[in-house]
């Protein structure tokens, strides 16, 4: 039983408890009122592609993609950035179906593939990502230059 969806702007409120608790969970300070207008934003521009699960109307874990582009293959790619269900709704599936929009946006979008990154410490998403047909790509090096003034 499919229990994902497009979130909406109706999904702001719930979703921003939700998007607190994944930025929490990367230590980040809690600041839902951030949150909702982040979310705006995003919906709001079409910056992001974002679908949630959710259980008897309650919303229980999202998933944001945004679009980036490779101009060796002369396309696009969507970076799965986000991926989170709420602690309470796991080992119930929602992640693979969560995972399983993002690859049929994938399909839709005519893109050229899903990328994703995840802590080497990540268990759960070391095991999940793989489970879901996600190959490992170690044949390059990843580097993040960090702007220290924001």
């Amino acid at each position: 039983m499919k229990n994902t969806r497009k979130a909406t702007f109706e999904d702001v409120n719930q979703l921003a408890e939700l998007f607190d608790q994944y930025r929490i969970f990367y230590h980040k300070e809690s600041d839902i009122p951030a949150a909702e207008n982040f979310l705006r934003e995003r919906i709001g521009n079409k910056d992001s592609e974002i679908f949630v699960a959710e259980e008897d109307g309650k919303l229980t874990g999202f998933v944001q993609l945004y679009p980036i582009f490779s101009s060796t293959r002369m396309q696009r790619y969507w970076l799965l950035n986000d991926l989170y269900v709420n602690e309470n709704h796991r080992g119930k599936g929602y992640s693979k179906e969560l995972i399983e929009e993002a690859k049929e946006l994938c399909r839709s979008s005519n893109a050229c593939g899903v990328l994703l990154e995840t802590g080497k410490n990540n268990d759960v998403g070391n095991q999940l990502y793989p489970a879901c047909g996600f190959e490992l790509y170690d044949s390059v090096n990843f580097y993040e230059w960090t702007n220290k003034g924001n």
